[in-house]
């Protein structure tokens, strides 16, 4: 994108970056300014500490009062903190605007990180009112659960669709030698162009509707926080609204995946669905992949019901609510006998193989981050077992993952407690937890890296009078689940 593209010029650039740097406003210069309760408090949205330390309006005390707490600060100090930039720069760009006989923020200024900074249009809360047709998202809570969830190896090529103010483009800056970056507005776009020069990177920016701007081309990771808002397909705010009908969207990338993926690629964004009366929803979200040729892992984090699905969008762009339009959305769920809308993570790869895996479930239990650490030891151990075959299970030896919690539920009798429930619960990483029989209790309690599958089950046959052949063609798939899991984990060397 050319310099009128940006909110500034590359010099005016320039000067703001300067101006920023000089003054301190970095993540790491604000928290040794601040220190750390002050710092943490902020982030909960409370200044008073912050407007308490920063009284004295140096340049970066300034910078703190008026793009982070909000407030309206005398011309003087402006000028002083933003210098080189001018202050006509800065008002004509809409950095900042006139208010009473001050100067307040126009739009959300962001240190990010240790060095970074992301901009995007002020939120909600701090310019009470509805929002612009074509707001601009700064990081917010989706953004981040995709920041967590994408898997961070080094790649050649990195596509984010639907950019928005940048974030997952700075991101993938990190660890892709070359980035890509898609929105339909224009708006959005030029706020990722100023994002990415004011941080000193180069990106493709391309303006059309979802992957329409990079037809043909293929990329080694896709990311995407897209417009998934469920609903009859009415158009008001383009980073919630994609214009399409229900969870379409979401089935629509998938279905696009195959075409954007280089061998081995990744793709992975958010997505909503419905849950209809009488039908499994996650047989519904699979459905998405069918003959994709992609490996699948769906993991749906929340569930909402349709009023307080509906609340929480009206509530996020600002509106006030109107009883009619919130009346229409709701009939369009009863009309489609939608029970409750899913949120969740769509990691997508093309793994070359002709057998792909599709796995759609629960995850709703704590994770310990990075998720996106977790996605890449899932599709690494789908290639694992991939080139493990029965035979191969059975040569290879297992241990049991460290740490591995044994749960169980009881009821007292005549006799004794009598166990009614045993559950193996992983303490680290996705804490998986399920109910077990016996003869998995006693596999997995055998699990010590010493003997090969094979001679363990010879051993569990022998003790529980199973002959072992026959044991250890159902162990197969058991063990199979329980690598996948992560409950166990073959041993290499």
């Amino acid at each position: 994108m050319d310099e009128h593209d940006m909110l500034l010029s590359p010099a005016g650039v320039d000067r703001l970056r300067t101006a920023l740097t000089s003054a301190g406003f970095t993540g790491t210069g604000i928290a040794d300014r601040l220190g750390p309760p002050a710092t943490a408090a902020m982030t909960r949205n409370d200044y008073r500490a912050a407007l308490r330390a920063t009284e004295d309006r140096d340049r970066l005390g300034t910078l703190i009062r008026l793009f982070i707490c909000e407030q309206t600060e005398p011309e003087a100090s402006v000028v002083a903190a933003l210098a080189p930039l001018t202050v006509a720069e800065a008002l004509d760009a809409g950095f900042v605007e006139r208010y009473g006989d001050g100067l307040r923020a126009g739009i959300d200024l962001e240190p990010y990180g240790d060095d970074w900074w992301v901009l995007a249009d002020l939120p909600a809360s701090a310019r009470p009112g509805p929002l612009h047709a074509e707001h601009v998202l700064g990081v917010g809570g989706a953004t981040q659960t995709l920041l967590g969830a994408t898997v961070r190896r080094p790649v050649e090529t990195a596509l984010d669709l639907g950019t928005g103010s940048g974030v997952q483009a700075l991101h993938l800056s990190t660890h892709a030698r070359r980035v890509t970056a898609t929105d339909l507005s224009a708006r959005a776009l030029r706020f990722a162009a100023t994002t990415a020069a004011l941080n000193g990177l180069d990106w493709e920016l391309l303006r059309g509707d979802l992957v329409a701007p990079v037809a043909g081309r293929r990329f080694d990771l896709v990311v995407s926080n897209p417009p998934f808002v469920v609903g009859p397909g009415t158009t008001t705010h383009v980073y919630r609204d994609s214009g399409r009908v229900g969870d379409a969207v979401g089935a629509e990338l998938a279905a696009a995946a195959p075409g954007l993926l280089t061998e081995g690629g990744t793709m992975q964004y958010l997505a909503n669905w419905v849950h209809v009366t009488g039908e499994d929803w996650g047989d519904r979200v699979a459905g998405w992949f069918a003959g994709t040729g992609l490996d699948a892992w769906v993991v749906q984090r929340e569930v909402a019901d349709p009023m307080a699905y509906v609340n929480l969008w009206v509530t996020d762009v600002g509106e006030t609510p109107d009883p009619h339009r919130m009346a229409a959305w709701l009939d369009w769920f009863d009309a489609h006998k939608v029970e409750a809308v899913g949120f969740g993570i769509v990691s997508l790869r093309n793994s070359g193989h002709d057998d792909p895996v599709v796995r759609v479930e629960d995850l709703r239990q704590r994770v310990e981050p990075p998720m996106g650490d977790h996605v890449a030891g899932w599709f690494d151990r789908q290639d694992w077992l991939r080139a493990h075959d029965t035979e191969g299970l059975l040569a290879h030896r297992f241990r049991a993952a460290e740490g591995l919690q044994l749960r169980q539920e009881a009821t007292m009798g005549d006799e004794g407690w009598a166990v009614d429930r045993q559950v193996l619960a992983a303490p680290h990483g996705l804490r998986w937890s399920e109910e077990i029989d016996p003869l998995v209790l006693a596999l997995v309690g055998g699990a010590d890296g010493r003997l090969p599958l094979r001679d363990q089950l010879a051993l569990l046959a022998a003790a529980h009078d199973v002959a072992p052949d026959e044991l250890a063609e159902a162990a197969g798939p058991i063990v199979a689940h329980l690598v996948e899991r992560g409950f166990v984990e073959p041993v290499t060397a």
